[in-house]
């Protein structure tokens, strides 16, 4: 009797008890719980990630806590409530040749990207590092670049993360190294939050990196990054076209380009809207910009990819910035990379209600004492600023306003204003 009722309670264990199994020896399954083990000797744990994904993609976590080397497209879609702990190094390879024409294209500006990550409810954290091995890029004797910090079609610089077509997704924790292009792409995707993400695309080489933009905000709404640093040669945080209620606060940002709203009209017949953007407590070192609106000025083509296209910026406070050694603290580029005339054909965005309030510290002197440039094209209207304190290594600061309508609203005497 006492065989049977062992074997009773045995068959009931069995029946209750987490199904443990794996479609590939390198992922281990168990209690909602995917580990990846790495294959090591430098093979590719993309295929092993990805059925990881596939198993553990409702409801379950998957854990990438050692080494990986990932030489294939990372698309995971489909997610739901799912934990991603990466506490290890997921490296991607310096494969030009396969990564080039393969990573998945996004269009806007020919970005591409390692991995896309898609769904509703995604929490990624751990620790860990992604490697986007930018050096080699950089390094590379054809590289080429498209218009205004895009890609090129020739030569498709890979987004390391790319947080596309999702919803309610948080991202913290995280370290993110050389990346051949923009680190991080909010793609069409709302309620995305990032915080305490360190991040350093630094070329130890003579070539420098290209378009390292700490985040770009694409086709999004109601995204939050803080607490966070960038050390890298371009935006700290560009706000792309739609890019809608956003919040950036407490970051460190160095070397780059600062904290930037565009760029904005490149493409003709296009409508660019960025509106409802706080960005707050921030410090900017060694930077060419601090607060900056960036957007093309017109074009006399009907289907120019450089400029003509049409939109607004509005309802943008950028507050208590300090600025050590930046070129341009505050600045309005109303002709970015513009191939014509600005003059003959000013810009179609319309840029009103811009806010600048607490901005400490000192401009590099790059552009003499001038420490304001509020440029615009066409006019620019309810811009304001208050508690500006900034100062120039080459003397008295001066500030340059051109068809700026509310000088009134400033605190500080501009030169050429209307």
């Amino acid at each position: 009797m006492m065989h049977f009722r062992v074997l009773a309670l045995l068959a009931l264990l069995a029946a209750v008890a987490p199904l443990t199994y794996a479609a590939s020896a390198n992922v281990q399954v168990g209690g909602g719980t995917c580990t990846v083990v790495p294959l090591g000797g430098g093979q590719d744990d993309g295929p092993n990630i990805l059925d990881a994904f596939s198993q553990c993609a409702s409801g379950g976590t998957v854990v990438l806590n050692e080494y990986y080397v990932v030489n294939t497209v990372l698309v995971t879609t489909g997610l739901k409530n799912v934990n991603i702990e990466l506490s290890g190094v997921v490296q991607y390879t310096p494969n030009i040749a396969y990564w080039s024409p393969n990573s998945l294209f996004l269009t806007y500006q020919n970005a591409t990207t390692y991995w896309f990550l898609s769904g509703d409810n995604i929490h990624l954290y751990g620790g860990g590092t992604l490697d986007g091995n930018g050096q080699v890029w950089w390094d590379y004797p054809n590289a080429t670049s498209g218009t205004a910090g895009g890609s090129s079609t020739l030569f498709a610089r890979p987004i390391p993360l790319t947080v596309g077509n999702a919803s309610n997704v948080v991202i913290e924790d995280l370290t993110q190294i050389q990346s051949p292009f923009w680190n991080n792409f909010v793609y069409q995707s709302t309620n995305v939050t990032y915080r305490n993400i360190n991040i350093s695309t630094v070329s130890y080489s003579s070539n420098p990196t290209l378009n390292s933009d700490g985040w770009d905000i694409y086709r999004s709404s109601f995204v939050t990054i803080e607490n966070s640093t960038v050390n890298n040669d371009d935006d700290c945080v560009s706000f792309k076209p739609n890019a809608t209620n956003i919040l950036v606060q407490n970051m460190n940002c160095l070397a780059g380009d600062g904290m930037s709203v565009g760029s904005l009209g490149q493409y003709a017949g296009e409508t660019d809207i960025v509106a409802n953007v706080t960005v707050n407590n921030v410090t900017l070192t060694n930077s060419q910009n601090g607060g900056r609106v960036k957007v093309f000025g017109g074009s006399p083509l009907a289907n120019s990819t450089a400029g003509g296209g049409g939109g607004y910026v509005k309802n943008i406070t950028f507050s208590n910035f300090q600025v050590n050694s930046v070129d341009y603290p505050i600045v309005f580029d109303e002709c970015f990379a513009t191939p014509v005339s600005c003059v003959d054909y000013p810009t179609k965005i319309a840029v009103s209600d811009v806010h600048y309030s607490n901005f400490s510290g000192t401009s590099s002197g790059a552009e003499g004492t001038m420490v304001v440039d509020l440029n615009c094209t066409m006019a620019c209207t309810d811009i304001t600023a208050g508690d500006i304190n900034l100062t120039s290594p080459n003397g008295a600061a001066t500030y340059f306003c051109r068809n700026v309508t509310s000088t009134s609203e400033l605190d500080f005497n501009c030169t050429d204003s209307v």
